[in-house]
Order: structure tokens, then sequence, then C-alpha cells
């Protein structure tokens, strides 16, 4: 991924690269099938950006990943 695509992240969610590096470390160590797996990522991610994420969508998210429905092409949604 480029660096300007850290930088509109960064510039949006205040969270720095080596953070989304490290994240993104524990998501390809992780099983995206397994719901604690998902739930605590999704806890983590919350946090780091100040962002609540309520039960509901926390359960859609998780069914989304699940169901392999989330975009490849995130850039765009940036």
């Amino acid at each position: 991924m480029s660096d300007s695509f850290f930088d509109k992240i960064e510039e949006k969610t205040k969270v720095s690269k080596e953070t989304i590096i490290s994240l993104a470390k524990k998501l390809q160590e992780g099983n995206f099938k397994d719901e604690k797996t998902l739930r605590s990522i999704i806890k983590e991610i919350s946090t780091i950006t100040g962002k609540e994420v309520s039960r509901e969508k926390e359960d859609k998210i998780i069914g989304m990943i699940k169901e392999d429905k989330v975009p490849k092409d995130m850039e765009k949604y940036i």
C-alpha cells in the first residue's frame, strides 16, 4: 500500500502507520472465521480510534467478515 493511503487514514483517524501495520500483522496471524478473535480486534480498533462500536454494529462487521463480504478495494472508501 502506498504512503498516501496511510496518510489519508492517519489524517481521518489520527492512527499512525505503525499502529495500522501492527494491527495488520495481528490480522494476518488471526483467524478471520473465529468470532472471539474478530471481536478482540474490533475492540482494539475501537479503542485506538476513539470510536465506540455498538454490539449491533460489531455483529454486522463480524457477519460481513465471516461471509467474505468485505470490499477488496478499501482505498476508495477513505
